[in-house]
């Protein structure tokens, strides 16, 4: 594949499929979104395919431009087969190998928490520090990390995996957790993704509520408001703790939260008090930072894909490179 001036990210949600035309000095060119086929692989591969032409097309692209992919999971490097995705009618697929054969050119993948740390580090809210750590709390809980402009993808293609992790420090009432559709119980993801905290707000109160619901309630008065406090300060205590638990194994300089839990204010303001008696170290200190791109970022990383790609290679731009899988150099 050769890079040129432009690229095009796609990021594939549990819901929606973003396109975006990133040139390389990361302008916008053209942006599009359409509702994902859950459930039907092969209409995915179609969606993908399509919607990669469509906004090539309106960014005015006279040539084939390279396709980054934000997925949910990963690729599993041996093999090729999907891992680990919560659209798990991607996993165990050979998506990769699939998908390119749908747009007739290769492609690069990297997880959708990855492509949103790379977007942030990049020129978003944590450009120019040399460690970042970028967290998805939405409807699943990821992560992505960077250092020094590099994905850590690792052998296994799982770096930043936080959300399968138990939930750190656990209280008496949160052992064992709830069951993750993983298949083990207390995941991160249960407790600090979007349906996880509205499960707990239900488990608690009975009201079936969203999180967005359960934030708006809480900025009322009265008892239903009392009870939403309770939950999101629940929420952020829990987060508090799988961020210390982060910190204490990579030392970010900037941790950016993403997804839709990162428009809820108090967190930035709270978390880093509630992290630090569990941060080992002297300096307890948590720079945590909204998105500069928000809910753009996945595509926006994706498409960066190439071109971080070739630059941390040393290839030049207009070489060739024929990678599908991975997006780590």
């Amino acid at each position: 594949m050769t890079l040129g001036k432009a690229s095009v990210g796609i990021d594939l949600g549990g819901t929606k499929i973003e396109g975006i035309v990133l040139s390389n000095d990361g302008a916008t060119l053209a942006k599009r979104r359409i509702p994902t086929p859950r459930e039907n692989y092969d209409a995915t591969l179609v969606a993908i395919a399509a919607l990669a032409e469509t906004v090539a097309t309106d960014a005015g692209l006279d040539a084939v431009a390279p396709v980054g992919i934000a997925m949910p999971g990963s690729i599993v490097p041996a093999t090729g087969l999907v891992q680990n995705a919560n659209s798990t009618w991607l996993n165990g697929r050979p998506f990769a190998r699939d998908l390119a054969a749908v747009l007739g050119q290769p492609a690069r993948f990297a997880n959708d928490a990855n492509c949103f740390a790379l977007s942030e580090a990049e020129d978003g809210a944590g450009r120019g520090a040399r460690r970042l750590f970028g967290v998805i709390l939405g409807t699943g809980c990821g992560g992505g990390i960077v250092v020094d402009g590099q994905l850590l993808d690792g052998q296994r293609g799982i770096g930043g995996e936080w959300g399968h992790n138990s939930l750190p420090w656990p209280a008496a009432d949160e052992h064992p957790g709830p069951r993750c559709w993983c298949g083990r119980d207390g995941c991160l993801e249960t407790w600090i993704s979007g349906p996880g905290l509205a499960a707990d707000h239900r488990r608690l109160t009975g009201a079936d509520m969203t999180a967005e619901a359960i934030a708006a309630e809480a900025a009322r008065d009265g008892a239903a408001a009392d009870a939403a406090c309770r939950t999101l300060a629940r929420h952020a205590s829990r987060l508090a703790r799988g961020l210390a638990h982060v910190v204490n194994l990579i030392d970010p300089d900037v941790i950016v939260l993403g997804g839709g839990l990162s428009q809820l204010a108090h967190l930035y303001a709270a978390v880093p008090s509630l992290a630090a008696p569990y941060i080992f170290a002297d300096d307890k200190q948590l720079d945590i930072r909204p998105p500069v791109h928000g809910d753009a970022s996945g595509a926006r990383g994706a498409a960066r894909l190439w071109l971080s790609a070739a630059l941390n290679s040393g290839m030049p731009q207009g070489a060739s490179d024929t990678g599908t899988t991975r997006s780590q150099p």
